[in-house]
């Protein structure tokens, strides 16, 4: 099975925009459930110590979202390459 890289990539952009944009959601109206949540995921680091107190600017927030998407694009489409290029190998 190939995988046609632009199809990836574009998958892999959508599903980072959409999880983007529950992620600033959620920063916004649960920030203490959202710090919970990403403590969950780093062990051992107190990421308490780097939260700010000031909410997150519309500008900030799409940019995070425009540089997300397009790294999410970025990892779709060299992945794709890197599976299609190894599976190639196998034969």
């Amino acid at each position: 099975m190939k995988h046609d890289p632009m199809a990836t990539a574009n998958a892999m952009a959508a599903t980072v925009a959409f999880i983007a944009v529950v992620c600033a959601v959620a920063i916004i109206v649960a920030p203490d459930l959202s710090l919970g949540i990403a403590q969950s995921w780093f062990h051992g680091i107190d990421l308490s110590k780097v939260r700010t107190t000031v909410s997150p600017s519309m500008g900030s927030l799409l940019y995070g979202w425009i540089t997300a998407t397009i790294g999410g694009w970025l990892v779709g489409y060299v992945f794709a390459s890197a599976y299609n290029w190894f599976a190639g190998k196998k034969k």
